[in-house]
């Protein structure tokens, strides 16, 4: 390495201070460096230019003065313009809690109706089933021979058959007998 690589440089410090620093030249600074106003980098101070200054025209100031209930007036006037905004919150808190209040009570209304609705199922459920019952137990042939000889029906006596030949004749198998006369005695009694 080189002695000048070495050897510490100096850098200028703050406005009010000339001492010099002194600084490796390969210290890597843990922060980054900022500009100091009135600075170049390194340079030192930067010359100060001075301006031309132009005369401003001043505008006059308004004349100010005061007025009778002055203060009383901006409060009612503020008073005036919060009115409205206030009255349209109520507004929309009445109409909020009116909507509120016909949503529940529709609501109350279903519920009570699909009760309804279900208490009127089981019933016809239960209906149902008590008719299949019925039919279930009036099926039987003691039910079904019972049931014929209320409606006036009388057992069919012994049948005969006609069997068909395969040469086109017909035979006359047992002896058919006429059925009784409802009402009739038998004639075994």
């Amino acid at each position: 390495m080189s002695a000048t690589a070495r050897a510490p440089r100096a850098e200028p410090g703050p406005p009010g201070d000339r001492a010099a620093r002194a600084v490796p030249s390969r210290a890597v600074p843990s922060r980054p460096l900022r500009a100091v106003p009135g600075r170049t980098r390194g340079t030192g101070p930067a010359p100060r230019v001075p301006t031309p200054r132009t005369p401003t025209p001043r505008t006059p100031a308004p004349e100010l003065r005061l007025l009778p209930g002055g203060a009383s007036r901006s409060r009612r006037a503020a008073a005036r313009r919060r009115a409205p905004f206030a009255l349209l919150l109520v507004a929309l808190l009445v109409l909020t809690t009116i909507g509120l209040l016909v949503l529940n009570t529709a609501i109350a209304v279903n519920s009570l109706r699909a009760t309804e609705l279900r208490t009127a199922n089981a019933e016809k459920a239960e209906e149902v089933q008590q008719l299949e019952q019925q039919v279930v137990s009036g099926s039987t042939p003691a039910q079904l021979a019972a049931a014929a000889v209320a409606a006036g029906l009388v057992p069919a006596g012994a049948a005969g058959h006609l069997v068909i030949g395969p040469d086109g004749t017909a035979v006359l198998r047992g002896e058919p007998e006429p059925a009784p006369v409802p009402g009739a005695p038998a004639e075994g009694d």
